[in-house]
């Protein structure tokens, strides 16, 4: 066997919480494939350690080489003979390709406003939880840094003349969001998955885009509100946590503390010369409008196969 093949692979990404194995939504695609392709994958989670600020996760590492983006990284699974899609014909490949397009366009600029945008959501779960798992002082500029990206490309791909403003575009965003997730639930109907019954790449994306916000405890999020009424998806969500990551530790143990070195003076730097940028940022997510909290119903039942599709 090529020894590359052969050679023990290892996924570098944010750790887990709410009882998911990662809240990374690109972490947990690769999670998931790998679990139903039936990769052995060693999982490091960056969480406590400088790869805060410095790794591009997800990233998968395997002798020489170093895969990052989901795409990628399927792609070098299924070359390595990992491949959760074989028994796909060529229509549900192509319909895997533009569904994961749709998530990509529909779902996930609501989604990167939820958690980074959105005032209340951001000060009350993303901000501490990414500042939590980082060392001193990268807890100062991780999350900020994920906020600006976020902000970004929300205006980047949806920002188009005359919208300019993140509250010109929020209406548009969450609208395509909750259309895409009705859509998806009448896909999935009854089934326990998208294509027969096994997983494939179309799951583990459509289960990483949609876990954690069915899983998170936002104060903040009408759409959470609207995803637990499609029955279906979080029974889909909750059908993959229990037959594949049941016996998983979501939560590992933080490492005993890197050694302190020159870094920790050019990273004080580095968070000194951007305290202006995270000021600003900051004044552009105290700008976003503000939402009544949304105390969710008790999760229904997993046995619960009725599809609901509300307008």
């Amino acid at each position: 066997m090529d020894q590359n093949m052969a050679a023990a692979m290892e996924l570098r990404c944010w750790g887990g919480d709410w009882g998911l194995p990662s809240v990374h939504t690109e972490s947990l695609i690769v999670l998931a494939y790998a679990k139903f392709s039936g990769a052995k994958v060693t999982v490091s989670p960056i969480d406590w350690t400088w790869k805060t600020l410095t790794a591009t996760v997800p990233e998968l590492r395997s002798g020489d080489s170093a895969v990052q983006e989901p795409a990628q990284i399927l792609n070098f699974l299924r070359k390595r003979r990992f491949n959760a899609d074989y028994e796909l014909t060529a229509r549900q490949g192509a319909d895997t390709m533009a569904y994961i397009a749709l998530l990509e366009e529909k779902l996930l600029p609501a989604l990167l406003h939820t958690f980074w945008v959105d005032a209340e959501n951001y000060a009350n779960l993303t901000r501490p939880w990414f500042a939590s798992r980082s060392p001193f002082p990268l807890n100062f500029l991780v999350p900020s840094r994920h906020a600006n990206t976020a902000l970004s490309r929300i205006l980047l791909t949806k920002g188009e003349a005359p919208l300019h403003r993140i509250t010109e575009v929020e209406g548009k965003i969450y609208s395509d969001a909750k259309e895409c997730l009705n859509l998806l639930s009448y896909r999935l109907a009854t089934a326990n998955y998208f294509f027969g019954n096994s997983p494939t790449s179309l799951d583990a994306f459509v289960f990483g885009f949609v876990a954690p916000l069915y899983k998170a405890s936002l104060p903040s999020s009408p759409l959470q509100s609207h995803l637990r009424q499609l029955n279906n998806l979080t029974g889909f969500c909750d059908n993959i946590l229990a037959v594949y990551f049941s016996s998983d530790h979501p939560c590992p143990a933080p490492p005993v503390q890197e050694t302190m070195d020159a870094n920790l003076q050019k990273l004080t730097q580095l968070v000194n010369k951007e305290s202006n940028m995270i000021e600003k940022m900051d004044d552009n997510l105290r700008s976003s409008p503000q939402h009544k909290p949304h105390r969710p119903e008790p999760k229904r039942s997993l046995a619960s196969e009725k599809s609901s599709t509300p307008a």
